[in-house]
């Protein structure tokens, strides 16, 4: 049995950030139930096509394991629908326009009439304040939730990252909170509003830079490089390139065949406690006694002459070589892998954390799997729904419609058009 086995999500999220969360939940075994507009769909089954007339990647990698019921909500049927939707769901998931739902005439209020024990979880850009009506994407999260501002080299403008932490991010804290909220019903009897502001879920994965902030008001941060080299500290956290995020100094190394390869580089960080370890490996015996290198504070106002010289060392090596010399020393280094590696590598492939998924439009894809591992709960990933695909399904098993009634819904327009490839 799934963990979240018998759990009904109605899935009203669209591009990535709310996907993401319902996602996570039909891995964990939730039925969710994504509600398309007929003959449209969520907007990224068309965005960065690769195959002509199939589901994109961007939507096939966030929506498996759900069922799709297309529903116009804007036909009396079709508010009928979800009406008997919302009675009959646990949860409610929406990444909407701020007040769409009430609009739609599915205010919270409404909701808690129709299922007093349903829980309401929303993604939005900002939480209450002077932005909450403002529309922000990755990127825009990025940059007002600090990431962007403290990513990048300090001689250089600010930098966005690649993994997606606005929009991915905030659905991975969305749905924790609504896990906990259905964990509180249990007790509680009653549903209640989650909310996950996309600038929230940037400031928490970047509250080391909020706690360096803070540290400023006691001196210049002696870890970053910039402190070093003699440079002056701001009243900001500033960039700090590829400096180590603790107190331990790091940095990104060329390793052997960079000139070629834009990926031959290792992380290797200067622990102290392998400090001697290290000093050995790179042929720098004297460096473990010798004045101004034995302890931390000595070394930090040379700290670029120790990486220049280790670099010296990993240029002489690939990044596995790397590895497998300074992993049984207990020296932290980890290659900076290509995505191509990653897709390749095995071991991925055996935990499940890359999945190869089978789609009648595409044919095979790789997908990440689900990032978490329950001993007692498996997750099978399944591809991706067409559009409509479970209208029929939904209809007759969630909702009980049958006979008179059921045509009646099917001509009313509220739905859309099974797809033939569902049928199947």
């Amino acid at each position: 049995m799934q963990a979240l086995q018998g759990v009904k999500i109605l899935d009203f999220t669209h591009v990535q950030s709310g996907p993401t969360c319902t996602q996570l939940l039909a891995w964990f075994g939730a039925d969710v139930i994504k509600v398309e507009r007929p003959g449209v769909g969520d907007a990224t089954r068309k965005q960065l096509v690769d195959v002509p007339g199939a589901d994109s990647l961007y939507f096939t990698m966030l929506n498996h394991n759900k069922r799709s019921i297309t529903l116009n909500t804007k036909n009396e049927t079709g508010k009928e629908v979800l009406e008997r939707l919302v009675k009959e769901c646990d949860v409610l998931v929406e990444n909407f326009a701020p007040g769409a739902l009430d609009r739609m005439g599915f205010s919270w209020e409404r909701i808690q009439e129709l299922n007093p024990r349903m829980i309401m979880a929303s993604v939005k850009g900002f939480g209450p304040g002077p932005y909450e009506d403002c529309k922000v994407y990755e990127n825009v999260a990025q940059c007002a939730g600090g990431s962007a501002s403290t990513t990048g080299f300090l001689d250089g403008p600010p930098l966005v990252t690649g993994a997606q932490i606005g929009d991915s991010g905030t659905g991975l804290h969305l749905a924790l909170g609504i896990v906990t909220a259905l964990f509180q019903r249990e007790k509680s009897g009653k549903g209640q509003k989650v909310l996950a502001a996309m600038q929230d879920g940037v400031l928490n994965l970047s509250r080391v830079k909020l706690r360096d902030q803070q540290r400023l008001a006691a001196g210049p941060l002696t870890e970053y490089s910039q402190y070093g080299e003699g440079t002056p500290f701001g009243d900001a956290t500033p960039r700090a390139g590829n400096d180590s995020g603790g107190g331990q100094p790091g940095r990104i190394l060329k390793c052997k065949g960079w000139e070629t390869d834009p990926n031959a580089y290792t992380y290797f960080i200067t622990q102290a406690a392998v400090w001697k370890k290290i000093c050995d490996v790179i042929g720098e015996p004297d460096w473990k006694e010798k004045e101004g290198y034995a302890t931390p504070p000595e070394r930090l106002d040379k700290l670029n002459e120790i990486f220049e010289r280790i670099e010296q060392w990993t240029m002489t090596k690939t990044k596995f070589e790397v590895m497998d010399i300074c992993n049984p020393l207990d020296i932290p280094v980890g290659p900076i892998l290509s995505m191509k590696e990653i897709a390749e590598e095995p071991s991925l492939r055996k935990t499940g954390t890359i999945v190869e998924v089978d789609h009648p439009e595409r044919g095979p894809y790789l997908t990440v799997g689900c990032p978490i591992k329950l001993s007692d709960s498996p997750v099978e990933v399944v591809r991706s729904p067409l559009l409509g695909e479970h209208t029929d399904e939904i209809l007759t098993s969630v909702l009980g419609y049958e006979g008179d009634e059921l045509d009646r819904v099917r001509g009313s327009g509220a739905v859309g058009e099974v797809k033939a490839e569902a049928a199947e």
